[in-house]
């Protein structure tokens, strides 16, 4: 949920702050994707909608992505604090202020029985922009590791058999409509096409590795289990890409 609930923050977000959507609608959205979603800070936890409200009057400018893995902080400058939440979360969102910048780090808020959603955890991130690649970068190297993943999924598993769900999802890679959703309106379309087959491709990754192996050599695990890392780091590399082009030059 955490990815889930951070894209679609950034995505909202930022067609909200470049004026493609209003506040009510970017909110809806979020939380339509991730259930009702507070943002805690001092001296109390507001709703999702207030909190954007007052950071915008902070002079919020933009919504930065984080997917941050072990040992690949994608989208975090720090401080280490920041960092650790967030790498822990696998998620976070970085709100640009004109001197400052806070980062968002996602828990899930369950209460009772039926009450589920996000609290976003306010914390100090530092103002630097972060080491990812542009929108063309993410986009050319999330086709060379699907390219790779695909091959090495489709070889490895032959002796038995790509289980269904796994086949089903590669098919699926080829149908323009069945490739996820995309990006909120005023992203360009390049960055709507790269997102929805990121994630597409990070259901692929979700399924294969619940495979247990079986009947697969040693070498055999070990080739997959690469192949898997690798389009793991691409699809997170093409979401951040694709969620942080909101602001990027219209060629």
């Amino acid at each position: 949920m955490n990815n889930e609930a951070s894209i679609a923050l950034v995505a909202w977000g930022n067609a909200w702050l470049t004026g493609h959507i209003g506040l009510d609608e970017a909110v809806d959205a979020v939380e339509g994707v991730a259930g009702p979603q507070i943002l805690g800070g001092s001296p109390a936890d507001v709703p999702l909608r207030r909190g954007l409200g007052d950071l915008r009057v902070a002079g919020l400018n933009g919504l930065r992505l984080a997917l941050p893995a072990p040992g690949d902080p994608l989208g975090l400058t720090g401080p280490p604090d920041f960092n650790g939440r967030a790498i822990e979360a696998g998620a976070a969102v970085v709100a640009a202020l004109p001197d400052r910048a806070v980062g968002l780090v996602p828990a899930e808020d369950r209460r009772g029985s039926s009450y589920v959603g996000v609290r976003w955890e306010a914390c100090d991130s530092a103002f630097d922009p972060p080491d990812v690649p542009s929108l063309a970068e993410a986009d050319r190297c999330l086709a060379l590791a699907m390219r790779d993943a695909t091959e090495a999924l489709l070889t490895v598993d032959d002796v038995s058999g790509v289980p269904p769900e796994i086949a089903d999802a590669l098919v699926d890679l080829r149908d323009p409509l069945q490739q996820g959703h995309p990006l909120a309106p005023g992203y360009p379309a390049r960055a709507h096409r790269v997102a929805a087959l990121a994630g597409r491709l990070s259901l692929v990754v979700a399924l294969a590795r619940r495979m247990d192996g079986h009947g697969l050599t040693a070498d055999q695990v070990m080739r997959r289990g690469e192949a898997l890392r690798l389009l793991d780091g691409a699809v997170r590399r093409a979401l951040v890409a694709a969620c942080n082009s909101a602001f990027d030059p219209v060629p």
